[in-house]
């Protein structure tokens, strides 16, 4: 009988070091400060800008962003999230938004960070089942498992 998952727990704990050390070592994050959400609850994800020079809205934010990672500072804590799973959360839960903030307004979506959260659960487990069907076909012989002598 087994008393512990401590095999477990040590591969998801270096899994877990695999994913923050690479991270940390992205080519580029895109780093946010959001002052409003602690009121709001909600994230600004910009994605364009009305610009007086040229009278017009242009693509901006993540529209354009070529960065891997977002990171949203939120007071003494930051949510890192994969630019492509943001962009998932506005395009699959778009919020749209308006903020006509002098000089440059800006057009974007709100998110919240529990919907981001949940976005990376169901994103895991849409993962771990089309890993389960790619190889629910395929029987494996238990013999050819064994180890040599």
């Amino acid at each position: 009988m087994k008393d512990s998952n401590w095999d477990l727990d040590l591969r998801d704990g270096l899994r877990g070091e695999s994913i923050v050390a690479d991270i940390l070592g992205a080519d580029t994050i895109e780093v946010k400060t959001d002052r409003r959400w602690r009121h709001t609850g909600n994230l600004y994800i910009e994605t364009e800008c009305y610009y007086k020079s040229s009278d017009s809205w242009e693509l901006s934010g993540i529209s354009v962003s070529k960065a891997t990672h977002w990171a949203f500072v939120l007071e003494d804590s930051v949510l890192i999230i994969p630019t492509y799973r943001l962009r998932e959360a506005i395009h699959d839960h778009p919020r749209p938004i308006t903020c006509n903030i002098p000089p440059n307004p800006s057009r974007g979506h709100l998110v919240t960070p529990a919907l981001l959260m949940e976005l990376i659960r169901l994103a895991r487990e849409r993962d771990e089942i089309a890993l389960e069907e790619q190889y629910a076909d395929k029987y494996i012989d238990p013999a050819e498992l064994r180890l040599p002598d």
